[in-house]
């Protein structure tokens, strides 16, 4: 007898192939008959001509912390998602000393735009080394298959302390440490080792995550430990410092693909062609035998921030020295007319590798503090400045002054245009990917990309047919992250499936729940269109809401293949 057949539905198998009127049966946990099925079946499922497809593969979250108190890791799987790799960026929890608890939950919560609160609340510390966390999540239990890359920020905090975010070069004692601890974490079923360069990303008190300092010859010495052994993707967020010829120095270094993570992939309409130039690179890069890829979002990005907390600014010189400040570091720098002036400065000539760059046409007005400012909700910033005569800066500052820095703006920076994304979406070198789940949870949720890709790139604008759309989520990613067995309808496969109505499928807006650890604040979405979804044969989200079980029916994915060319 089989566990579970489900009828009637659209099979998509994720490979490519076209679409089948088929049942599909499941016993033990994966696919063991896809056809006309006459055994019986202890549950069946008539899917009345809903798409059956592979459930979707999420290569970059960030739910490290989140697990230990949620096995859920919601939002994701009610959103379609049965697969996910955490510790991108390098930003994870394990190895982490208990004396270093601290700075490792301070650091995540500034980096990431996390409830610092939740993170002390939250975080069950029941795991110091790698493979003790990875044997936690086994006996805690998850609902997605969860892979952990080994990450270069946390284990140099492991080794270094605080002097991990303040030296540059380890001695070479904490150099044979840390490549200890990545042996160590490879050794025990990491899917790779992460790393980042993004000048974006600074831990508490503005102090530079670890891995951001380190030379590029520590990252390809850690990297390099990956060499030979058959599998292992590295993942960097690049910023400007990780170019595409760094970035195949380190994938000819480690033997294995090596993922940029970088806003220069998004559209941005003040340099249309640049996303491409790095994607044609990475290309380039792969002709001459090293995998060199780009991760890409679906979605257009924006993020909610308040004066207090401004982190799309955080790449300007303007706020070297005042990153993650206090409020009243930053309300003494906002009525600076010096600050204001460098602030202008930097977006007349801003960096590379940054999120915003001077269009405050994009950023938004979404919640005055001062119900006498509710004339201002919807209205831009360079609205505002023009309606008083002055300059946008001005305008920024004198508001966040005006409302105590707590006015809430959105800003939509990049990959807005939706003629100049689907280009990049399309290229061979880039991976649909950059969800960024279980992170920025302040600022927003990107959760949902998959759903978003399937309704708005596929069914509204026909950029993808039904077929390859699929397989862009699912099998694609499984080949080049090496999971095995997953991301396909296949016999012999793992029964991850995804049942939905391509009619429907979508996302809700962003709302806010209260439900983290002591009553901290998130951004979430909600699915539309989703019938189903199973993680090994088990139903984990049923349309409504998630079921319930006493221990996640999820893998910790510990053994991979080889990665595959796109």
């Amino acid at each position: 007898m089989h566990d579970l057949v489900i009828k009637g539905a659209r099979v998509i198998d994720g490979l490519g192939n076209p679409e089948q009127q088929v049942s599909v049966a499941v016993r033990d946990g994966r696919i063991v008959e896809i056809g006309e099925i006459t055994e019986s079946a202890a549950e069946t499922v008539d899917a009345d001509g809903r798409v059956l497809c592979p459930g979707v593969i999420d290569t970059h979250t960030h739910y490290d912390a989140q697990l230990t108190w949620d096995s859920t890791a919601s939002p994701s799987p009610s959103l379609g998602v049965t697969s996910v790799v955490i510790g991108n960026c390098g930003f994870g929890i394990a190895p982490c000393p208990p004396h270093l608890r601290e700075t490792v939950a301070s650091n995540l919560s500034v980096v990431e735009g996390m409830d610092l609160n939740a993170l002390v609340t939250g975080i069950d510390w029941g795991f110091e080394s790698f493979p003790e966390y990875m044997d936690f999540l086994r006996t805690k239990g998850v609902y997605p298959n969860t892979a952990v890359l080994a990450g270069h920020s946390v284990t140099r905090t492991a080794v270094m302390g605080k002097e991990g975010s303040e030296r540059a070069e380890p001695t070479d004692s904490e150099m044979a440490a840390m490549k200890n601890a990545v042996k160590e974490a490879l050794d025990a079923g990491a899917i790779g080792f992460a790393s980042s360069f993004s000048p974006n990303h600074m831990g508490w008190k503005g102090v530079p995550m670890p891995s951001t300092i380190a030379s590029d010859d520590e990252v390809r010495a850690l990297a390099g430990l990956m060499k030979g052994r058959g599998h292992g993707v590295f993942q960097i967020a690049s910023g400007s410092r990780g170019t595409v010829e760094v970035m195949e120095s380190i994938a000819k270094a480690s033997g294995g693909p090596a993922f940029m993570t970088t806003a220069l992939t998004m559209y941005n309409e003040a340099l249309p062609g640049r996303a491409h130039e790095i994607l044609d690179a990475c290309a380039a890069a792969r002709g001459r035998g090293n995998k060199v890829y780009a991760q890409v979002t679906c979605q257009p990005f924006s993020m909610d921030f308040t004066p207090a907390n401004p982190y799309p600014f955080y790449s300007h010189d303007a706020f070297a020295d005042i990153k993650a400040a206090p409020p009243e570091v930053l309300t003494k720098a906002y009525a600076d007319p010096s600050f204001r002036d460098k602030f202008r400065a930097n977006l007349a000539a801003p960096k590379p590798g940054g999120i915003f760059y001077g269009d405050w046409n994009k950023v938004e007005i979404t919640l005055p503090a001062e119900e006498r400012n509710m004339g201002l909700l919807g209205q831009t910033v360079a609205q505002i400045a023009k309606a008083k005569g002055g300059d946008p800066v001005d305008a920024f500052c004198d508001l966040a002054l005006d409302e105590n820095l707590e006015t809430t703006v959105v800003g939509r920076f990049l990959n807005a245009a939706d003629d100049g994304v689907a280009s990049i979406l399309k290229h061979e070198s880039g991976l649909v990917s950059l969800s960024d789940a279980g992170a920025h949870l302040i600022f927003m949720c990107d959760a949902g990309f998959a759903t978003y890709f399937l309704g708005h790139w596929v069914r509204d604008l026909g950029t993808f047919d039904l077929v390859e759309g699929i397989r862009r989520l699912t099998s694609h990613p499984a080949a080049l992250y090496g999971i095995k067995d997953r991301g396909r309808v296949a016999v012999g496969a793992y029964a991850d499936l995804l049942m939905f109505d391509p009619a429907t499928v979508g996302m809700s807006g962003p709302t806010r729940v209260n439900d983290l650890p002591g009553g901290g604040t998130r951004t979430v979405r909600a699915p539309t269109g989703i019938d189903a979804v199973w993680v090994n044969g088990a139903k984990v989200f049923d349309g409504a809401g998630y079921v319930a079980f006493a221990k996640g029916p999820g893998h910790v994915l510990d053994s991979f293949n080889a990665s595959a060319s796109a």
